[in-house]
């Protein structure tokens, strides 16, 4: 089972978007343009990112990458 965690690996910020790239296996980068539209068009986006930021857990140290 897959589960979501905060990128240790592919962050620019927090990790929020390379995890859900990592989770997805699509490109954060997807994820990155898609929050900046969010926030642009409705502001709302930073909010979202902030609560996702303090809600997904970090991934346990000795943990195996699951694909």
């Amino acid at each position: 089972m897959k589960r979501l965690f905060l990128s240790d690996t592919d962050r620019k910020i927090g990790g929020v978007c390379g995890g859900l790239g990592e989770f997805f296996d699509k490109d954060p980068t997807i994820f990155r343009i898609l929050f900046v539209i969010i926030s642009m068009l409705w502001g709302f986006g930073i909010i979202v990112y902030l609560i996702m930021w303090l809600i997904i857990p970090r991934k346990p140290k000795g943990a195996s990458p699951e694909k």
